[in-house]
């Protein structure tokens, strides 16, 4: 089995096929990231038209590189949603013409759905297992039952992970993209020289927030020196990586016995999503992990960011299930893993 896959969904270009044993035949991701770094963060139209202009030529490379023809090929999967809906269109509407050309089945991928079945590729785990998943844009913890069958435990009731990374990032001086430079920065500085608040630690279920962390650091750097100099840029950031990772692991940690006693047979702990990458973060879910009886699992560094393995992947395991979509297919730009999670607004009110 051959899938090609195509993401778009936010500042990633990428085109990759994957066989149905495992295989990633090629990988390739154009990032954006020197278009959006002079505004401090993405800004969608500029998105939507990279993805416009390279997304034919990415293709066009993965199928070189894995030589392949379009008539080898057993289906077209892409990122349907949720994400930027320009760049989403963009990419469905690539692949719904590929499909329609080659005469192939049109797999329309959840996004998140893309980073919790990685670890299947990477690890070829069986089910049921514990996800995190947190990225610039998501941080929820699920059970994941199977293809399409997803049970959340806790989601952010304000801002992700990821965004509060960038916003720390921007705050110090760091630039864009603000996960790695906060963690740069992070291994440079003291840790113990500013204490930030854990959100939402010690407190029943397993939602996240970061808003209020987020204005912590915001008043801390207010309160330093200006400009700020970079032994203070760095302790903020080993201050914020630390809480953001003690909150982190309280939550995880309430949703492995929710997720042991609902579902037992379960033994893995899985991170996915760009805030994986993280290694404070990685390294505390190995602790949690061996403290908890469940064992960690991480897909390498390039398959925690966008990439288009991950939507192949997802393609793979779909269209072994016969879950195949008609072009009429609408990109979304929105699109819960668990649709029958209960909402949550500000604060962790019941919306």
């Amino acid at each position: 089995m051959f899938v090609l896959g195509i993401e778009t969904s936010c500042d990633e270009t990428a085109a990759a096929i994957v066989t149905g044993e495992r295989e990633i035949l090629a990988d390739v991701v154009l990032s954006q990231l020197d278009e959006h770094r002079p505004y401090g963060g993405v800004v969608p139209e500029i998105a939507a038209r990279s993805h416009l202009q390279h997304v034919d030529r990415l293709v066009a490379e993965a199928m070189r590189r894995a030589q392949k023809s379009f008539a080898e090929l057993d289906a077209i999967a892409v990122t349907g949603g949720p994400g930027l809906i320009g760049g989403v269109i963009v990419g469905v509407m690539t692949a719904k013409a590929l499909a329609l050309a080659a005469g192939k089945p049109f797999l329309a991928v959840n996004h998140l759905e893309g980073h919790a079945l990685t670890a299947r590729l990477t690890h070829a785990i069986d089910f049921p297992y514990l996800l995190l998943l947190v990225s610039g844009g998501h941080c929820q913890v699920l059970a994941v039952e199977g293809v399409g069958r997803y049970t959340r435990l806790g989601t952010t009731i304000d801002d992700a992970a990821g965004e509060a990374f960038d916003k720390v990032a921007k705050m110090t001086g760091l630039g864009y993209p603000g996960g790695p430079a906060v963690e740069k920065a992070a291994a440079l500085g003291d840790v113990s020289r500013f204490v930030l608040p854990r959100p939402m630690k010690g407190k029943p279920g397993c939602d996240f927030s970061f808003s209020g962390l987020k204005n912590a650091v915001r008043l801390l750097v207010e309160s330093l020196p200006r400009p700020l100099g970079p032994q203070d840029a760095a302790d903020v950031c080993a201050a914020f990586q630390a809480a953001v990772a003690d909150s982190v692991a309280d939550r995880v940690k309430k949703a492995i016995t929710v997720f042991k006693a609902r579902w037992p047979q379960g033994g893995h702990l899985v991170v996915a999503g760009g805030v994986a990458a993280n290694t404070a973060l990685r390294q505390t879910l190995i602790r949690i992990g061996s403290e908890t009886g469940l064992e960690f699992l991480a897909p390498p560094l390039n398959l925690c960011t966008d990439n288009a393995a991950m939507i192949a992947w997802a393609g793979v395991e779909r269209l072994r299930l016969g879950l195949v979509d008609d072009l009429s297919f609408a990109p979304r730009p929105r699109w819960p893993l668990d649709p029958d999670a209960r909402k949550v607004g500000f604060a962790g009110v019941k919306a």
